[in-house]
């Protein structure tokens, strides 16, 4: 008995819908394969983005093309990926055009000491802390990116009442500033990073416009301990110019401490004008490294001695505040030096 295999025969439009279907599963496929392997640099700009947009919008708009526009916009000028604090390069490059405007322009920032600052490996710089908004320390950091020959970033260490506000923690954050606590600054120092940090904290920038140029206690010399832990050298810095872009006459306490702030400052232009107080006043600065002073010598056992602590911490203190009252006594005007 021979059996006979039986074709059953496809028919012709079943075939032609198959190959369709195969036609568009491939084209998925490869616009996936392009979507994963395009990378940053890939990416469309702003504009591009945009008027893509609003073509596909006239002619046939569809939730794609939004979320592809939106995600073109948003990685024009956000990175993919971050460092283990948040800082964002890319963003921090979109922005940097404004800060160098306001170093260079705005305020005509002076800088001396750089050869002072190391090329590569840790550094802790300190310096004081005035201006009611961290403007003083954004422009150290630009100082040294500006005019280092190595270019380097330097990751400050911002106060709990900056780091945790709604609108200005996430641009501190991603522009290189991380959270003060001790665990940060050692990891950053650890790994060969430039910080900076205040030691004055909230007495700094909330001084009175009365009080400008003296420099508060520096806490209980946090900063010197996580420098002889990790025999990072402290650069005493000096910044004189913005004590004065956000004159503080008097602070309404009552009205900021129900919103997690120590202070809410009044000056000559907040609230009087409203968002526009926000503007920094147009001073001329100056911002000056010191010589570093060694920590390695002693040893990470020598952060437990309070009396060396306190020693270096007062040296550090008395550095800046020379240097604070040279520039003031070689200073003719506010706002031309």
């Amino acid at each position: 008995m021979s059996h006979v295999t039986k074709v059953v025969p496809i028919r012709e439009g079943a075939g032609r819908l198959a190959q369709g279907q195969r036609r568009r599963i491939e084209a998925l496929e490869d616009a996936l394969r392009q979507a994963s392997s395009r990378d940053e640099g890939d990416r469309e700009g702003v504009l591009v983005a945009l008027a893509r947009l609003l073509d596909d919008g006239l002619r046939n708009l569809r939730w794609a093309h939004v979320a592809r526009a939106l995600g073109d916009v948003y990685f024009s000028w956000h990175s993919e990926e971050v460092d283990d604090f948040g800082f964002d390069r890319r963003f921090t490059e979109t922005i940097r055009p404004l800060l160098e405007f306001l170093y260079a322009v705005w305020w005509r920032v002076d800088t001396t000491g750089l050869e002072h600052v190391p090329g590569d490996g840790a550094a802790l710089i300190v310096a004081n802390h005035s201006g009611v908004l961290p403007w003083d320390g954004l422009m150290v950091n630009v100082a040294i990116r500006h005019e280092h020959e190595a270019r380097r970033e330097c990751r400050l260490l911002a106060l709990d009442m900056f780091a945790l506000l709604p609108f200005l923690a996430p641009l501190l954050t991603r522009t290189g500033a991380v959270r003060a606590n001790p665990e940060n600054g050692e990891r950053l120092l650890r790994r060969g990073d430039l910080v900076g940090v205040f030691p004055e904290g909230v007495k700094g920038v909330g001084k009175r416009f009365r009080d400008r140029y003296k420099l508060a206690r520096f806490g209980r010399g946090g900063f010197v301990r996580l420098a002889l832990r990790t025999g990072a050298p402290i650069l005493p810095c000096a910044v004189v110019g913005a004590e004065e872009i956000h004159p503080m006459l008097a602070s309404a306490n009552w009205i900021g401490r129900p919103f997690g702030l120590p202070y809410l400052p009044i000056t000559p232009t907040f609230p009087i004008l409203g968002p526009l107080g926000f503007v920094p006043l147009p001073t001329k600065w100056s911002i000056d490294f010191a010589d570093p002073i060694a920590t390695d010598g002693y040893g990470a056992e020598a952060a437990e001695d309070p009396i060396l602590v306190n020693r270096l911490a007062e040296q550090v203190r008395a550095t800046i505040q020379k240097i604070i009252d040279g520039r003031l006594a070689r200073r003719r005007s506010v706002w031309f030096g």
